[in-house]
Parts: C-alpha cells; sequence; structure tokens
C-alpha cells in the first residue's frame, strides 16, 4: 500500500503539488518519478516499519557501504530504487487519527493525487475523489487498478504476469511452435504508468485554465489492450487471433532476428526501398529482383523462402561486419545485447542515459534517466529516499509543531530516518 502525494513544483512557474501511489508496485511509482523527473515534488506517502512492497524486493540489491555494513543497514533493493528517485519519503499509519488527518491535509493542498488501493478503502479512510475534491476542488485525482472500478469483480488484484496473460499480450510473444511467454519487463505496469502521467499532464494543464479538477482512471488491463496497437486492430480487422511469431514480425518481412557468424543481429527492412539496400549491401541483388519478394505483401507470402536465403548469407561473417555494412548503406540493423552491455553501449556512445547520485546507504548509486529530454529544463536527480526519510519536514511544511510530530514519531505512527548532512544515517 502507497499513497505518493506529489506535490509538484514545475521550473516553469508555481506548480503542481500531487499526492500519488503505485498500482500494483510499479505503474504508480513509475509515473510519479517519470513527473518527478520534469521537476514535480513528489511526497511517497508509505506505512512506518514496512514502507513500500517493493524495498522488500530483493535480492539483488544495491549493497550498503563499508560504515553502513558495520552498522548491520540492509542494502537497498534494486526494484525500489528503479522507480523511487526525485521524491521524499513520508512514512505514516493511516490509522492513526493523527496519521490520517496529516495525509488529508496533504491531499487537500496537492494539485495531483495519486492512489491505488483497492476499491472502497480509499473513500473508507476520507482520501476519495469526492472528499478530497470537496477541499481541493481544482484537484487532478489518479486511480490506478489492474482490472479498474467497472471491471467485474471491482475488487480483483492484478500483478503484471496476470494482465499480461489476461490482455492478449502473452498470447502474441514467444516462439511461434512453442508456448506464449511473457515480457521480461513488466510492461502492463510502464504502460500504465505512462498512460497515468499523461492523463495527470492533460487534466493538470486544463485545470490552470479552468479551475475545474479531473478524476481519472488508469488500469493496467485497459493500459495494456490499448498498447497492443496494430495487433488488437488485426484481430477486430480479420476476426482471428494474431499468430505468435516469435523474433519476426506479423505484417513485416524481414523484420527480425537472424545468427550471424558469432552473434545475432535484428534486421528491420520496413519498406521495399530499405530491403533492396539491404540487397545491395549483403551482394544479393538476385533476392532484389526475384519477384516473389519485389514488395512487401510477396515477401510476407514467401516469408519461409527469404528468411532461409538471408540466414545463409548473414551467417557467412560476423555481427561486427554486418553492422559495418548495414549501418553503412542505411539500413535498421542492431546487435541483440544484453541489459548491462546496452546501458553501456549507449552511454558510451554518448547518449548519456546514466546518472549518478549518492545515496545515504548505498553510496554511489547508477541511474538509467527518463525516456525524454529536456533543452531548458534541469533534470534533478536525488537518490530514491529512505523510509521515513523526509516524514518530520513534511510535517512541519503542513504546519505541525514539532512536539506534535515528536508525539507521532513516539508512538510509532510517524517513522523517521534521519540522515547527517554528510549522507550518513
Amino acid at each position: 500500500m502507497t499513497l505518493e502525494p506529489f506535490p509538484s513544483r514545475l521550473p516553469s512557474g508555481p506548480g503542481p503539488t500531487a499526492t500519488g501511489g503505485g498500482a500494483g508496485v510499479l505503474a504508480g511509482p513509475y509515473a510519479t518519478m517519470l513527473l518527478a523527473d520534469m521537476g514535480a515534488e513528489v511526497i511517497k506517502v508509505e506505512q512506518p516499519g514496512r514502507g513500500d512492497d517493493t524495498r522488500a524486493w530483493g535480492p539483488p540489491h544495491a549493497e550498503p557501504t563499508e560504515e553502513h555494513r558495520k552498522a548491520h543497514s540492509p542494502g537497498e533493493s534494486a526494484y525500489f530504487l528503479s522507480v523511487n528517485r526525485n521524491k521524499r519519503s513520508l512514512a505514516i499509519d493511516l490509522k492513526d487519527p493523527d496519521g490520517l488527518a496529516a495525509v488529508q491535509e496533504l491531499c487537500a493542498t496537492s494539485d495531483v493525487v495519486i492512489q491505488n488501493f483497492r476499491p472502497g478503502v480509499i473513500d473508507r479512510l476520507g482520501l476519495g475523489y469526492e472528499q478530497v475534491s470537496e477541499r481541493n476542488p481544482a484537484v487532478v485525482y489518479c486511480s490506478v487498478s489492474g482490472f479498474g472500478s467497472e471491471h467485474e469483480p471491482a475488487t480483483r488484484p492484478g500483478f503484471d504476469i496476470v494482465v499480461q496473460a489476461e490482455s492478449g499480450l502473452m498470447a502474441t510473444t514467444g516462439p511461434a511452435q512453442g508456448p506464449a511467454s511473457k515480457v521480461g519487463v513488466a510492461l502492463t505496469d510502464v504502460l500504465t504508468g505512462l498512460n497515468a502521467a499523461v492523463g495527470v499532464l492533460g487534466a493538470l494543464m486544463r485545470a490552470r485554465a479552468t479551475g475545474r479538477g479531473e478524476n481519472i482512471s488508469v488500469s493496467l488491463i485497459n493500459s495494456t489492450l490499448s498498447g497492443l496497437v496494430n495487433l488488437t486492430q488485426q484481430a477486430l480487422v480479420t476476426g482471428a487471433e494474431p499468430a505468435r511469431m516469435g523474433n519476426a514480425h506479423t505484417t513485416i518481412v524481414p523484420y527480425q532476428v537472424f545468427p550471424t557468424a558469432d552473434a545475432e543481429i535484428v534486421v528491420a527492412a520496413g519498406n521495399d526501398s530499405l530491403y533492396r539496400r539491404l540487397c545491395a549491401a549483403i551482394d544479393r541483388p538476385d533476392l532484389a529482383e526475384d519477384p516473389r519478394y519485389a514488395t512487401n505483401s510477396e515477401r510476407v507470402a514467401h516469408r519461409a523462402e527469404l528468411v532461409e536465403e538471408l540466414t545463409t548469407t548473414l551467417r557467412s561473417h560476423p555481427a561486427d561486419h554486418w553492422m559495418e555494412v548495414l549501418v553503412e548503406a542505411g539500413v535498421p540493423v542492431g546487435r541483440v545485447r544484453g541489459v548491462l552491455d546496452a546501458l553501456r553501449t549507449a552511454d558510451a556512445s554518448g547518449d548519456d542515459v546514466l546518472r549518478t547520485v549518492e545515496h545515504p546507504t548505498a553510496g554511489l548509486l547508477e541511474q538509467v534517466r527518463a525516456g525524454f529530454r529536456m533543452a531548458d529544463t534541469p533534470v534533478p536527480m536525488h537518490a530514491p529516499p529512505l523510509l521515513g526519510q523526509h516524514s518530520a519536514q513534511i510535517l512541519t511544511e503542513l504546519g505541525w509543531d514539532t512536539e506534535r510530530i515528536d508525539a507521532l514519531i513516539k508512538r510509532g505512527a510517524v517513522q523517521q530516518t534521519d540522515v547527517d548532512p554528510s549522507g550518513s544515517v
């Protein structure tokens, strides 16, 4: 259970405050991290003692520095670290009357609230849209769930792998003659996080212009069905289930993985012109002249024969050779890389994909930047917070006095994790 209030101050002006959460454990935190990367102030509301579920999702962990290892400090979950930078953590018990009052006040003063409680729970806490908007009419309120409040049963939980199965994504993934496979990353959550961020930003623009807020609902199932784009339309047009194609494409040839003499590459000749360039670059003009392969429709019809011919030719040289030849010819091509290799390669190519932050217990920590770049807006890079790292600070900003805050901490309703100026806990 996380409620991630996101007070957001965008560099362009006085700006949105937001309160938000994590659908499942990834969608909400990913959405609010994207907003934070754009300059939003994000407050992550967590349960004392436990916090976000992903804090315990390991190994792997970012190991603590030597100083903290001696103090028996646990490592930081790589999963949690991946989606929680640029946020502040408020660890507070919503079952405590004062703790609940603090979060209600935070929602009343925020521009955006993002939450992922089970249907009904948020209303009983007095943190539902109707209750928050009564005090805060311009609030942009976003609920993130697995299947959405209108999907029966409304309380059905939805983790990524379940939604990959239910959405058709799993059925379209995997070897043509093999079993259905899940995508390696929790893609349904990522799509949902992107949809939540887009919906929030659109609603904020309207709220600033009209003073009217919005009640947004985002679900893993709807985000994934929408994200299947051409496959859903293909199914609707044909009335048939799309075939599982493995590493090939349903409607483009050649557009797939090919073996070379030493490694695999991907060749993506997405139109007839690129196909002809490919044939010239690999010294197979006969394949360009063959009427069976003259157009994409013909190539799809004769897929097996063409793929066999291309595979035979590409096996004759190593991957580096074909990368050089095809890049020079302007043919889309890429090596099949591991994740770490991909990160290091992108960074070495000048993409500046990695950032380093100083974490209180893990020391220097590499992080991957968001997928967008803003030319004139500095991108903040603050380490993911320790549980309750900013609790007292946030409550003070709400106008609560030290005596009241200390009482909450003393009875365990609030967790405060102090970090000294040097970064140590």
